[in-house]
């Protein structure tokens, strides 16, 4: 059984870039300082840090690593400071989480439109570490829409129609530089599958247009993501939007759903709504400092495989990695691996 990772890894003490910091007041402009001052140094410790999480996963047994994102200082804003139309200057306010948390977030002030590449260069540099595929990330276009302020559309579904053409050029430089997996991220879904079936999953399929088949194709779609490590009263999506979702995902034109398990079972009746697509299941928590042992793995995955053929279940965290310290993750990562290797 294949393993993967879904996106963020713990950068190497060895970089300055900030990462995102959920609790500091304005993480966005923090890094916007960050770049009007980093040197020729700094860039090449993020090229070098990208190949070491690169290489860490890879000696870990992972089949198909992440670069860990590590040149960004958010999966989101990353790839919005590489776009026309946001302004990273004048933030404004937006309530997350429910209301525990008001950053300060990027305003779209004019139409999104593609910029120059910059996918493939981070793709390129994390690929020259191993000989195994190296799956990038994109945001998708309702979670964008969701993590800034609009002021120039007016109407969600047109701005994410208009993101989705837009990434779908990256996406689409990605696959011709020769990436074999790519991930459009959508936690949105989970937290609003009402508006993912009405408008999501088309534009999910729109950052995908014309990509050609040799290209594998994920979404990853999670529950929610914890403010701190080792919390278990936080708010999670209902359970029920990834049965809701499923179906309609399974038809649509994507051949790998990834969806979060360790940090709250499903019922894994729900693995036998995806008849055609691959399922990246989340068998370790992502913000837990426990380590998951190999057998307690390889029973979930076992157990799953009663509801999937097996040639279409790949093991993976739930989420990105980057609130846990190296080591933990390190083992974490090499039980998985343990686990789901053992299983053929």
């Amino acid at each position: 059984m294949k393993t993967t990772t879904i996106g963020s890894y713990p950068k190497p003490d060895s970089m300055s870039l900030p990462g995102f910091i959920a609790k500091h007041p304005n993480p966005t402009a923090r890094y916007t300082e960050w770049l009007k001052t980093r040197s020729d140094a700094d860039v090449q410790a993020a090229l070098e840090g990208g190949q070491a999480i690169v290489r860490e996963q890879v000696s870990c047994g992972i089949d198909i690593p992440t670069d860990g994102e590590a040149p960004r200082e958010h999966y989101v804003y990353y790839h919005l400071r590489h776009i026309e139309g946001y302004d990273f200057e004048a933030l404004a306010e937006r309530s997350a989480r429910g209301g525990a948390w008001s950053p300060k977030v990027p305003v779209l002030r004019q139409a999104v439109r593609p910029s120059f590449p910059f996918l493939v260069k981070d793709w390129r540099n994390a690929q020259a570490a191993t000989d195994n595929p190296v799956k990038m990330t994109v945001p998708g276009p309702m979670t964008i829409g969701d993590s800034t302020v609009d002021e120039f559309y007016g109407d969600e579904k047109v701005l994410a129609q208009a993101l989705a053409d837009t990434l779908n050029v990256e996406i689409r430089r990605l696959a011709e530089a020769g990436c074999q997996y790519i991930q459009v991220d959508e936690p949105l879904f989970a937290r609003r599958p009402e508006a993912a079936l009405d408008w999501g999953i088309e534009c999910l399929e729109r950052c995908f247009h014309g990509i050609p088949p040799t290209v594998t194709r994920v979404m990853h779609m999670c529950c929610g993501y914890p403010s701190g490590l080792n919390m278990t009263d936080y708010p999670k999506a209902d359970p029920q939007a990834y049965f809701d979702l499923a179906g309609p995902l399974d038809t649509a034109q994507v051949d790998a759903v990834s969806i979060e398990d360790a940090h709250r079972y499903n019922d894994l009746a729900l693995l036998e709504r995806f008849t055609k697509t691959t399922v990246i299941l989340g068998c370790v928590d992502i913000a837990n400092t426990r380590v998951e042992g190999t057998e307690e793995i390889s029973a979930r995955l076992t157990d799953a495989c009663g509801h999937i053929d097996r040639d279409r279940l790949i093991a993976a965290p739930d989420c990105g990695l980057a609130m846990l310290d190296r080591p933990t993750v390190a083992q974490k990562m090499r039980n998985l691996c343990e686990a789901a290797h053992g299983l053929g």
